[in-house]
């Protein structure tokens, strides 16, 4: 299909973007319009940033010529002095050869085909198509060249807005780095995650472990503003998405998991504590006290601690035969004095972790280790959602969260040094995907807890994260930095929207397309994990793409099904 015209090149360069005359009229382009310069045997590929109404005269642009002068003279009028200019931000350029009908082109393929010209591939812009070069929108075509086709690791996370062309992001590409998907309150991120996760795991392009702080993701859900059920994750992949439940008996809407988590007495250290400072407003002294409980009672610490009792007091006789009252040997106090540690910031500590020491799925022998089950799922190509029901605080979630993935991130280290040191199996790839990230992931929290060093580090361990969140302002701009793929609803706040745009090339042009993106309609895609910036139209977690999965699924092989 020929591509549209839209207009010729007059101006622009590298460093800012290509000045466009357009052809039509004004409201036939939107911003985001994804265009193609063709020029000699180069395509070049940018998008519209900007819509601009200009005139040769300002005169004429003041003036309603309209009114003065009959229709046909006043439409001519406007033809030669007003005008509309697009700013376009070039991003990619491709070798597309001669004119496929000269007889320059046959040769031109020879050379591609012998090795003796390198095979064209979409590049970054780095020279600028001639005066008055034919500007044209995208054809399904150019996106399928730049996107990728509709072939196995390619998914359609949505289609161009103007002509509603398939775009699809690489499962494979997209998993090697961690990822984010951002969006204002209300702007459907949980139902563009679960389309995300859906690619994902059925492509099985790697595990994927779903800390989901409010059980979302797992079981049939409700949508706010129709009311209709959406299937989750369970129903629609069945037993390759395992439901685990925070805490033993705990049901999820209504519905049993398939296995429980709770955590063992002794696998609570002293960090996971320091890490619930803001939470339980510990004092300072925090850290020494919680050195001498370990240094005292190794592993058990935490055991020992919730056993001790706070204020207890038992009378003596001294040597002169008074009755006196001091520490029980099972206090507080008669520890801390034996420690040399100031008995009332044992106490206040004792106090504050009364929450933790409460927790109905915190057990000092749990019935199963749910973490080995959870591991051995993901081994073999299942997926976990961890459901956290009731236990839905802050403090439950920054616990849990931290001291599950720090257990789990250790296990895929060691496998992956095993592998490339001794030769074991190669480890799967693992997605945590972590809600609320700006709980764990500010500035304050990100170098107290496992997820920073995830986002740092364990690319090279095969384990990276996708962080979901609101409010991309207030997580930790390290961590912003080391996201790969950006998937962006609308964000009204201009701290959130520069979060999302940093360490982007062409993100000043890009601020004002992330800020008038349609609510719970369009995405913009961004980052390493695709090829180009792209507002896109995003698609529906409806019923056709529930039927369009379910088809996928009845081709797969059976042996892939089993985790083989």
């Amino acid at each position: 299909m020929k591509n549209q015209s839209i207009g010729y090149l007059v101006g622009g360069g590298l460093k800012e973007s290509f000045n466009v005359r357009l052809t039509l009229p004004s409201q036939e382009v939107q911003e985001g319009a994804f265009t193609v310069i063709r020029s000699g045997d180069w395509q070049y590929y940018g998008i519209v940033t900007d819509i601009q109404l200009g005139a040769t005269d300002p005169r004429f642009a003041d003036e309603q010529t309209e009114m003065r002068f009959p229709p046909k003279l006043a439409e001519a009028l406007h033809g030669q002095t007003l005008y509309t200019n697009l700013e376009v931000l070039p991003t990619l350029m491709l070798e597309v050869g001669p004119d496929p009908d000269s007889d320059a082109y046959p040769a031109w393929v020879q050379g591609i085909d012998s090795g003796a010209r390198e095979t064209p591939r979409p590049r970054p812009v780095k020279n600028v198509p001639p005066h008055h070069a034919q500007v044209t929108l995208a054809s399904a075509g150019d996106i399928d060249e730049i996107f990728g086709k509709d072939e196995d690791g390619n998914f359609e996370i949505g289609t161009t807005r103007e002509q509603g062309h398939p775009v699809r992001i690489n499962l494979d590409t997209f998993v090697q780095r961690s990822s984010g998907v951002f969006g204002a309150t209300g702007t459907g991120k949980s139902f563009l995650t679960r389309i995300v996760l859906a690619g994902l795991i059925d492509h099985s392009a790697a595990s994927v472990l779903v800390l989901d702080m409010h059980n979302e993701y797992g079981f049939d859900d409700t949508a706010t503003d129709t009311g209709k059920t959406v299937a989750g994750l369970k129903t629609l992949f069945q037993n390759k998405v395992q439901i685990m439940g925070l805490g033993a008996g705990t049901n999820i809407r209504g519905a049993n998991p398939d296995f429980h988590l709770e955590i063992a007495m002794g696998d609570i250290q002293p960090a996971d504590v320091l890490m619930l400072t803001r939470t339980l407003n510990l004092r300072e002294t925090t850290p020494t006290v919680l050195s001498a409980l370990q240094r005292t009672f190794k592993k058990n610490w935490f055991k020992a601690f919730s056993q001790m009792l706070n204020g207890a007091m038992i009378e003596i006789e001294d040597e002169n035969g008074r009755i006196k009252k001091v520490p029980a040997p099972e206090s507080i106090a008669f520890w801390a004095n034996e420690n040399g540690i100031n008995v009332m910031a044992a106490e206040a500590l004792h106090s504050k972790l009364g929450r933790l020491f409460n927790a109905p799925y915190i057990a000092e022998k749990p019935a199963a280790d749910s973490v080995k089950q959870m591991i051995d799922n993901l081994d073999n190509g299942k997926h976990v959602i961890l459901s956290f029901g009731k236990y839905d605080s802050d403090l439950d979630y920054l616990l849990v969260s931290n001291l599950l993935t720090r257990k789990i991130s250790s296990v895929w280290e060691k496998r992956v040094n095993d592998f490339r040191t001794h030769g074991k199996d190669e480890p799967r790839h693992l997605i945590l995907v972590v809600e609320e990230a700006h709980k764990l992931l500010n500035r304050e929290m990100a170098s107290q807890t496992t997820f920073a060093t995830i986002a740092r580090e364990m690319r090279k361990y095969y384990v990276t994260l996708m962080i979901v969140d609101q409010r991309p302002s207030q997580i930790y701009d390290e961590v912003m930095s080391q996201l790969g793929t950006r998937i962006s609803g609308w964000l009204g706040d201009d701290d959130d929207i520069r979060a999302v745009l940093s360490g982007l090339s062409g993100r000043e042009a890009l601020r004002g397309m992330l800020a008038r993106l349609q609510p719970k309609e369009e995405v913009i895609l961004l980052g390493w994990g695709v090829p180009m910036p792209l507002p896109v139209k995003s698609r529906r977690y409806d019923d056709d793409f529930v039927r369009e999965l379910r088809g996928k699924k009845g081709k797969r092989d059976p042996l892939r099904e089993m985790g083989f």
